[in-house]
């Protein structure tokens, strides 16, 4: 029987790749086959992967790119398709959340740098990689979204908002997409072991009462995210698009 979840000469890009969810997405996606393009704003904590991937049997290749910065973004499709002519699979998940504050304190910088990646960086990639997976017949897209896109976080005002337009965009590019034969899908992460989540999860009264919520009664692993993006991204779920998968332990139930 064919293995669902083979990812053997796929090419694929993971954003957000030297830490976290992306950094666990990325080994795993490598671990079943896949030439994995590590990206993130620093070229070292990329390399630094990419060489872990490496020497535990895989292929990687680090390219440093800041999604917020639309140079860039043409940077690295154009170092794709110089190098690989292809790219069967896009992970948008790197994210900026620079604010945690009462929302009507926003200030303009963090609310734009919190659009400019979140929603502008991810449409744009997804654009790029759609003409790319469109010439080549097809692909996969994966948004790395959050359950703040569904129930905002208190004092994540912006940052929900844009996880929210995530949501949305999921569904729309797998709208107009399907029929290029290119699938995309939502990752919603809850509370997560992330430097990236770590206001929340460094805060002892803050935790507590988070961890009051989620019934599992703790905090995920950000390998306990990577599986869910490998069925997304893999054979498995060839017929899934336009949908969010959400893994919070239970936490908006």
């Amino acid at each position: 029987m064919k293995d669902l979840f083979d990812l053997t000469g796929k090419v694929a890009l993971v954003t957000g790749a030297s830490r976290g969810i992306g950094e666990s997405i990325a080994k795993l996606l490598a671990s079943k086959g896949a030439h994995v393009i590590v990206s993130s704003r620093k070229i070292d904590g990329c390399e630094a992967v990419a060489a872990q991937i490496r020497e535990a049997g895989g292929q990687a290749t680090a390219f440093a790119c800041h999604v917020g910065e639309m140079a860039q973004i043409t940077e690295i499709f154009d170092f794709i398709k110089s190098t690989f002519g292809k790219l069967d699979i896009l992970v948008n998940n790197a994210a900026a959340n620079p604010y945690y504050g009462h929302i009507i304190d926003t200030d303009l910088a963090a609310y734009s740098k919190t659009v400019d990646v979140n929603v502008r960086g991810y449409f744009f990639m997804s654009c790029e990689a759609g003409k790319i997976m469109r010439e080549q017949g097809g692909g996969v897209i994966l948004n790395t979204a959050s359950v703040n896109g569904i129930s905002p976080g208190d004092m994540q005002g912006i940052y929900s908002i844009t996880k929210a337009a995530v949501i949305n965009m999921t569904k729309a590019f797998a709208k107009e997409c399907g029929p290029l034969n290119i699938r995309c899908n939502a990752l919603l992460p809850g509370l997560t072991d992330t430097k990236f989540a770590s206001a929340l999860t460094t805060n002892d009264n803050i935790l507590k009462k988070a961890l009051k919520l989620i019934p599992l009664g703790r905090v995920a692993d950000p390998d306990e995210m990577a599986g869910t993006v490998l069925y997304l991204v893999s054979d498995a779920s060839s017929y899934t698009t336009g949908t969010t998968v959400i893994v919070d332990g239970g936490m908006l139930a």
